[in-house]
């Protein structure tokens, strides 16, 4: 499935920067948001530092009013400060150590510009810092890494946490089922039209990834290993049962989310 980007619902506009990669997809999809009847807009995550994207948003954007970000990952916040500072803006984050200026971002917050208005989820598991955010005007909620439009994310331990992940996707599914949220426009990938589709498959996915880990624990652990595994070498081997079907050149990627998947399974005490 190509994906270009391109403008959705009544205020979103997706400019995708040129960095395509096996984690990143398509690339990083920047976020325009702008109410219809305003010249002031909202940009998500301006991505990259690579001069042709942020000039290809700042065409779309016209008068920036506010730079958000959805986590800290380069990919996505690198260019954030210099996008910022180029529009003569703040660059709002949960992380006080990616903001420009005085004002962060947090849960319960809203961001209200000409018309628009961007209620502020935290959704922490991809990342410590990770929010997502909802636009009502169009139905739609703007998920960074933590729903992808194609696949599925990484929750990388040690900064990423299982346990919150799960609790932060149960939380969208019942906040897109309360407020008729149907549209997913996510930091990679294409839009999703079934939000609570998607939620369900992640959900569904995660609960079967975590099964298969916990079987093939407790095999590796029943076999008999004349000089053992070690805790190091223990994750890589689990990677080699469960993700026997994935190219191997997402291994590294998993063998991050099996460590975060043992450090679930092991419980509070970890």
């Amino acid at each position: 499935m190509s994906w270009a980007g391109g403008s959705f619902g009544d205020t979103g506009t997706c400019v995708l920067a040129p960095n395509p990669d096996f984690m990143t997809l398509d690339g990083t999809n920047t976020w325009v948001l702008r109410d219809p009847d305003s010249s002031r807009s909202v940009v998500v995550d301006p991505g990259p530092s690579i001069a042709s994207h942020l000039d290809a948003i700042s065409a779309v954007a016209g008068d920036v009013a506010a730079v958000l970000l959805t986590h800290h990952h380069a990919d996505h916040s690198e260019a954030a400060r210099e996008f910022a500072e180029r529009h003569g803006c703040g660059v709002r984050a949960l992380d006080p150590g990616y903001r420009l200026g005085s004002e962060g971002l947090g849960e319960g917050d809203v961001v209200a510009i000409g018309g628009l208005e961007v209620h502020v989820v935290g959704t922490p598991g991809h990342t410590a810092d990770s929010l997502c955010f909802v636009v009502p005007q169009d139905r739609a909620v703007l998920t960074g890494d933590t729903v992808l439009g194609r696949g599925t994310t990484v929750v990388a331990h040690p900064d990423g946490q299982l346990g919150a992940y799960l609790s932060s996707l149960e939380r969208l599914h019942a906040l897109c089922g309360e407020e008729g949220i149907t549209a997913v426009w996510p930091g990679h990938g294409p839009v999703i039209d079934d939000a609570l589709g998607a939620l369900d498959y992640y959900l569904a996915h995660r609960r079967e990834r975590l099964e298969q880990v916990r079987v093939a624990l407790a095999d590796l652990q029943a076999q008999p290993h004349p000089e053992g595994i070690s805790t190091d070498d223990l994750p890589q081997r689990i990677v080699e049962v469960v993700y026997a079907d994935v190219d191997p050149v997402l291994w590294g990627a998993a063998e991050l989310s099996v460590r975060a998947q043992l450090a679930y399974l092991a419980g509070p005490t970890a």
